[in-house]
């Protein structure tokens, strides 16, 4: 994992394979269609074979009662690396409901697609290779291709660029997406750390969000601590 993190940084890949490898224990061990068994191998490869970047098993628990809380209709996510949070999302969503997960990696969405398609969850999920920070076009793909417009989104899961949590949130906004009552879950606030997002959204504690501060640790492990921030649009 560390020799792979220069890799990670730039294309959220850790470079050495395991995110096939996960998606192959999927496909071989979980039977298909069966969505809690699927997030099971995943969570088994990752904590006993090799660390994946995903949420996790104690995280993922905060991210499945944030999402029954919202019962969204159209949740977002941003980054979706194996698939893994979108499975929680899925499984957490109300009847109607509909993730759509943006990757930056075509590699990570592809393992993502296959990985959903084997739990049986694919009519729940649609990803978008892209970025919100790419001029633009993935914001207007959004909007145009998949029907994202104002006050449209009940809920946001953001896990990717660290750096990019502020920004992204903020072009989610200036595009008129988000109604009071929606909700974004923000992961790994903590660690590695999401500073800029954190002050943001203390400053704006009971203006314009209300936050909910979740304590944590960081993926598979019960020593490093992390925080998940849970934050409503008032």
């Amino acid at each position: 994992m560390f020799l792979g993190a220069r890799g990670l940084l730039r294309n959220w890949q850790v470079g050495d394979g395991r995110e096939e490898e996960a998606a192959r224990a999927v496909l071989a061990r979980a039977p298909r269609g069966d969505l809690d068994a699927a997030i099971a191998t995943l969570d088994e490869f990752a904590s006993h074979e090799k660390l994946l970047v995903n949420i996790g098993d104690e995280k993922g628990a905060i991210l499945d009662q944030a999402v029954r809380r919202a019962a969204p209709r159209r949740a977002l996510e941003l980054g979706a690396y194996v698939g893994y949070s979108a499975l929680r999302i899925a499984r957490a969503l109300p009847s109607g409901g509909h993730l759509f997960s943006v990757e930056l990696n075509p590699a990570n969405a592809e393992i993502a697609r296959r990985i959903v398609a084997h739990a049986g969850v694919a009519n729940r999920i649609t990803f978008i290779v892209g970025s919100l920070g790419d001029g633009g076009r993935t914001l207007a793909d959004l909007r145009d291709k998949h029907g994202f417009s104002a006050g449209s989104v009940d809920f946001v899961f953001v896990d990717h660029a660290k750096q990019a949590y502020l920004p992204d949130l903020l072009r989610i906004l200036d595009a008129g997406w988000l109604h009071p009552g929606s909700v974004v879950v923000a992961d790994n606030v903590r660690f590695p750390g999401a500073p800029k997002y954190r002050r943001y959204m203390e400053a704006e504690q009971g203006k314009r969000w209300r936050s909910v501060r979740h304590d944590a640790h960081a993926e598979y492990q019960g020593w490093l601590r992390d925080v998940v921030f849970e934050s409503t649009l008032v």
